[in-house]
């Protein structure tokens, strides 16, 4: 933590102190954005955690590069993850060259970070030059964003997760890019590739389509453009479309009823607004610009401020996606963490274009004047010491992201344990297939109890509550099948050896409860780490509990406790 502040100090006070040499001499700008990257950094690696969803995506990579294919269970063709590109992009350390996934996935998240918080300043001082036709202006209000995006609590918490979160803000913005620098068909290509990174890049290609479509129509550019988008994207939608439906027995899908969603979405939305309070200030200002400050503008000019209101667009509209889809169950945000670097760009942009631009010819340039003011370099720290703030102090941010990866650890080190020690093909059963499933793996075949990745994916049920880390909260307080309603009886069906009780790793005292659906078929077998408080109980299959208890016991790793 004080690595961090440190590093958000330096950034402030660097800001604040040489904001008229940020504007005016280019070695500035570049020692600032250093700053900036390394207080980007510190703020990632200040979370460090591999989110437990991910081993999921880990588990389909690994069985690419190992040979298995697409897959999360061998033979079975599911697909259970939705985020094709990232997965691709993690395969291939492996693929060529034996590399870690896990590993790969961190370092590629955070690169990905760093390459956001790059693309705002390169973003807003585009958008900014372009008002005023391609002179140099305020260059100082790139740095500016691309602090504010460093210090987003969401995409710092996401960076090192080993999720496509971070790849997905950086081609968002990636678009916005290539929207601005007039080339539709490299912003379709882009759009595409946001929509194989999770579905909510269809919002992303869909809205940008849409301003496209909506300039043509006013004559503000030509039809080609909206046409050369839509080419650019098609070319990669239709084939990766093709290949999911011939390829997968079960394409991903689930959900649950628009009522429980809009509810669940609300709360999630209010959530990120009282977190995010600083952004929605600023994007309020913003607006409040572009819609006072009204002049008699060149073509250019003109361009460059409806450019200004695409990010704005984006960020309205994939809040709304994420409000109609219900949130997520996961800390901090997840599914809005390109939200507050989108209104960071537009906010900068915004006060470039409806502030600095010159409206009348002056001996004393107005940009000049204000290049020397340092309202923005002070906005800018406060709002990235305000996100810290929230950081630590929010139970959505850092504690919950560290509970989460207790957790997982704790998952994992289950899953070695049960893959060390089962026969090969033995069928688990688990709440969290991901970090248990990666960590047992491809030898033994997951069934999740969410049905999340096998042929049960299709299947609609209730989507489990939520505890303050994002664990379903089960009948007994601590996780369990009750969670999942609808789908324990599936997983009976499946018959697996041994079904895992908990989803939230380890407990501190021995459970002997049982979900009703798994009674006459399986008993409770309570398990006591060695040497530890820590317990896990299993429902191991009757008819093979005895051999079951052997295998488990056989390492010393684990004691089983019959319970009384």
């Amino acid at each position: 933590m004080a690595v961090t502040i440190g590093a958000w100090l330096a950034l402030a006070a660097v800001l604040v102190a040489a904001w008229p040499r940020l504007n005016a001499e280019p070695g500035w700008r570049a020692a600032t954005m250093a700053l900036t990257l390394a207080f980007s950094l510190a703020h990632q690696l200040l979370y460090s955690t591999i989110a437990e969803d991910a081993f999921v995506t880990f588990r389909y990579a690994r069985n690419i590069a190992d040979g298995y294919g697409p897959v999360f269970n061998p033979g079975e063709r599911v697909e259970g993850y939705s985020n094709f590109l990232w997965l691709v992009l993690i395969t291939l350390p492996r693929a060529m060259f034996g590399g870690s996934v896990v590993t790969g996935a961190v370092v590629l998240g955070v690169l990905c970070t760093l390459g956001a918080v790059l693309l705002s300043y390169f973003l807003v001082n585009r958008m900014v030059a372009d008002a005023q036709h391609g002179g140099a202006g305020m260059r100082g209000l790139g740095v500016a964003a691309a602090a504010l995006t460093a210090g987003v609590s969401s995409l710092a918490a996401y960076g090192p997760s080993g999720l496509e979160t971070s790849l997905f803000v950086l081609l968002v913005l990636t678009v916005c890019y290539a929207v601005a620098a007039q080339r539709p068909v490299v912003a379709g290509v882009i759009a595409a590739l946001a929509a194989m990174t999770t579905p909510d890049g269809l919002v992303v290609a869909v809205v940008v389509g849409l301003w496209l479509v909506a300039r043509a129509a006013r004559g503000h550019t030509t039809a080609w453009a909206p046409s050369a988008y839509a080419l650019g994207a098609l070319v990669l939608l239709v084939p990766w479309t093709a290949w999911r439906l011939t390829f997968y027995d079960h394409p991903a899908g689930g959900g649950i009823s628009p009522t429980e969603r809009l509810g669940a979405g609300w709360d999630y939305l209010a959530g990120f607004a009282l977190g995010y309070q600083a952004f929605l200030l600023l994007t309020a200002a913003a607006v409040a610009l572009l819609l006072t400050r009204r002049r008699a503008q060149d073509p250019a000019a003109a361009r460059a401020r409806a450019v200004v209101w695409l990010p704005l667009l984006l960020a309205v509209a994939q809040s709304m996606f994420v409000g109609y889809a219900g949130g997520d169950p996961m800390p901090a945000w997840r599914l809005l963490a390109v939200v507050p670097p989108l209104l960071a760009v537009a906010a900068a942009a915004a006060y470039g274009i409806g502030i600095g631009a010159p409206s009348v010819p002056s001996p004393k340039p107005r940009a000049a004047a204000l290049a020397r003011r340092r309202t923005v370099p002070v906005v800018a720290a406060a709002v990235c010491g305000l996100s810290l703030v929230v950081t630590t102090a929010h139970p959505r941010m850092l504690p919950a992201m560290h509970e989460w990866r207790t957790a997982t650890g704790q998952l994992e080190q289950i899953g070695g344990w049960l893959g060390e020690n089962l026969p090969q093909g033995s069928v688990v059963s688990a709440y969290k297939p991901g970090a248990l499933g990666y960590r047992a793996g491809p030898a033994l075949v997951i069934v999740a109890a969410s049905g999340r990745a096998d042929e049960h994916l299709g299947a609609r049920a209730q989507q489990p509550s939520a505890g303050a880390a994002g664990y379903p909260a089960g009948g007994d307080g601590y996780g369990g099948y009750g969670g999942y309603e609808g789908y324990d009886g599936y997983v009976v069906s499946r018959m697996p050896l041994v079904a895992v009780d908990t989803d939230t790793g380890y407990t501190a005292e021995q459970h002997c409860g049982m979900d009703p659906a798994f009674a006459g078929l399986y008993e409770v077998a309570s398990f006591q780490r060695a040497d530890t408080e820590q317990w896990v109980s299993l429902y191991v299959r009757r008819d093979a509990k005895r051999r079951v208890l052997e295998l488990l016991e056989a390492d010393g790793t684990y004691r089983h406790v019959p319970c009384a």
